[in-house]
């Protein structure tokens, strides 16, 4: 009896497993259906495009390909368009187990999404390098904090070309 036992639980492991399997595709499929606008970190220090356009209710992913890790972090003061105090790293492919690491933000109302890397320095209100955001950053020897890392996303209203 305790034999049949046994053999019941593992079948009932399997079955679980199973169900997940299925119901995890299913949860891919509809994750990436739904986000059709994406920013690439190609291998060197940029996102790539620059500047994106969206409508209202589109999200964007981003996508880390480079070596090094970078972040996703809002420029709140300029930002209109929602998801202030985004702080998110995006792990690099060194430290990532060889996978671009991703980031997905869904825009629900019209403006601007500024953003930067906070490894990299910035441009301030008078488009001046600033210092690298929360938490500091990268610097070389002689106190440069590198080429800016910024982008930014505009969310125009549903409807509205």
């Amino acid at each position: 009896m305790r034999h049949h036992q046994r053999g019941s639980g593992i079948v009932k492991l399997a079955f679980l497993a199973a169900v997940l399997c299925v119901a995890g595709q299913g949860y891919a499929k509809e994750h990436d259906k739904g986000c059709a606008q994406q920013v690439v970190v190609p291998g060197e220090d940029r996102f790539t495009p620059f500047a994106l356009t969206i409508h209202a209710g589109d999200c964007v992913e981003w996508v880390h390909q480079d070596t090094d890790d970078h972040t996703v972090v809002s420029d709140d003061a300029f930002n209109t368009a929602g998801h202030g105090g985004v702080d998110q790293l995006l792990p690099g492919t060194d430290s990532n187990g060889g996978v671009p690491g991703t980031f997905t933000l869904r825009f629900d109302h019209e403006g601007t999404f500024i953003y930067y890397c906070r490894f990299h320095s910035h441009l301030d209100d008078d488009n001046q390098p600033a210092a690298p955001g929360p938490r500091g950053g990268i610097q070389d020897a002689s106190g440069n904090f590198g080429t800016p890392m910024m982008g930014v996303v505009t969310v125009k209203r549903r409807g509205d070309d």
